[in-house]
C-alpha cells in the first residue's frame, strides 16, 4: 500500500533537485525556469496527497491554481526570454544582472 510518506519522500526528492538546479547552474536562464517549476510540482504532490489522507478536495483545488499560476509563469516567462534574446543575442544570466539600474 503506498501511503503519505511514499509521496513526501518523492516531493522531498523532486523540491531537493529544483534547489540545487536553482542552486548549481547559475548560467542558464531556461534551467532556472525548470528547476522552479521542479519546485511547483513537489508543493503540488504534497497538497494532492495530503488531501487524499484527510478526504478533503481543499488541497486537489489549491492544486490547480497552484499549476494555473505555474503555466503562466512559464509562458510569461518563456516570452520575455525571446525578447531579450533577440534584442541582446544570448539568455546568459550574468548578462541579464548588467540590465539593473
Amino acid at each position: 500500500m503506498i501511503g503519505v510518506g511514499h509521496y513526501l519522500a518523492v516531493s522531498a526528492v523532486l523540491f531537493t533537485l529544483g534547489v540545487l538546479g536553482i542552486f548549481i547552474n547559475r548560467k542558464n536562464i531556461i534551467v532556472i525556469l525548470m528547476a522552479i517549476e521542479l519546485i511547483l510540482l513537489a508543493v503540488n504532490i504534497n497538497l494532492v496527497a495530503f488531501s487524499a489522507a484527510l478526504n478533503d478536495m481543499v488541497g486537489q483545488v489549491f492544486a490547480m491554481f497552484v499549476l494555473t499560476v505555474a503555466a503562466g509563469e512559464a509562458a510569461i516567462g518563456l516570452a520575455i526570454l525571446v525578447i531579450y534574446f533577440r534584442g541582446r543575442g544570448t539568455i546568459a544570466v550574468d548578462d541579464a544582472n548588467r540590465m539593473k539600474g
